[in-house]
């Protein structure tokens, strides 16, 4: 229903558009199947009336509201396409800076707990949408490792410049 929406906002109002949806044990035109179906059951669809019917459209009057009808691939219509959204994915690298805690950063409950506490900020920033933070273990398996003082030093020396 949300991506019958989404298309509705794009269309006119009543508009049919072709979803690239065909008859070849119905699937899609990228070629994946699917078990999802829509179809207008109260139209009797799909039901090849004029045996050339081997694409899918979603129909978008009062009565319909998206659910979909066979046609001949030939009709001239609109076609929606549908593409997933671009996947962006960031390494950071945390430092902590407290030097005493009694916190063992690698136990997996701190962990989830920090992971926890970034996603909050990224959404206090403004970052929305579906916000997937995960760990890089090591080849030890940990996570967090004391820095050592040559690191340190190098470190320290970046930031100033």
């Amino acid at each position: 229903m949300g991506e019958n929406q989404k298309v509705t906002e794009l269309l006119p109002s009543g508009q049919d558009v072709w979803i690239g949806f065909f008859r070849d044990s119905w699937k899609w035109s990228d070629g994946s199947n699917s078990s999802f179906r829509y179809w207008n059951e109260a139209a009797g669809e799909p039901n090849n009336s004029d045996w050339n019917e081997d694409c899918a459209a979603a129909v978008f009057s009062s009565s319909s509201s998206g659910k979909w009808e066979d046609w001949p691939c030939n009709w001239r219509r609109a076609f929606i396409c549908y593409s997933v959204l671009p996947v962006s994915k960031k390494v950071v690298r945390v430092r902590l800076m407290k030097k005493s805690s009694s916190l063992d950063l690698n136990d997996p409950a701190v962990m989830e707990d920090i992971l926890r506490q970034f996603k909050q900020k990224l959404k206090d920033e403004g970052v929305d949408g579906d916000v997937q933070l995960s760990w890089k273990k090591q080849s030890d398996g940990k996570v967090f490792h004391k820095e050592k003082e040559t690191e340190k030093k190098t470190t320290k020396k970046k930031d100033e410049l």
